[in-house]
């Protein structure tokens, strides 16, 4: 195999991030003593905005420029229960480059490793003017092409 073919083979083809040390709070959890399924979307959004962070990509940078970012979709699914003072990492994927809409994907796991939870997000990017959608803003679609 020639050196062009290889290193095309292990060329990124999404982005992820970890978000980790995430402890769950007294706060957090239920009589039971489980993460409330609520605050789920909470981690969703913690892993969200700290892995685009990670790229130079701010939420408060993009809302000052007119854009917004609803949640369109979100999807959950419950493996285990995570606990009180449990330490948490939510590993969050961007499988496909974005246009109007884009799709994170979440694991997350206890200290120990144990897959508790996982979801995705669908996101709309949306101008705040008019409510209509646009396209991911240029500037971030740049920072996020050198991952596919």
């Amino acid at each position: 195999m020639s050196a062009d073919k290889e290193s095309a083979l292990i060329m990124p083809v999404m982005f992820s991030y970890e978000v980790t040390s995430l402890r769950v709070r007294y706060a957090d959890t239920d009589q039971m003593g489980y993460v409330y399924y609520g605050n789920y979307a909470r981690f969703y959004e913690i892993g969200r905005v700290e892995s685009l962070r990670s790229i130079g990509v701010s939420y408060k940078e993009l809302e000052a420029s007119g854009v917004m970012m609803p949640v369109y979709e979100m999807k959950t699914r419950y493996h285990q229960p995570a606990r009180y003072d449990d330490l948490l990492t939510v590993k969050v994927i961007i499988p496909q480059l974005p246009g109007a809409r884009i799709l994170f994907q979440y694991e997350i796991v206890n200290q120990e490793g144990v897959l508790l939870n996982t979801g995705e997000t669908t996101l709309v990017f949306q101008r705040a003017d008019t409510g209509r959608l646009c396209t991911m803003p240029a500037a971030w679609l740049n920072k996020l092409k050198p991952f596919f």
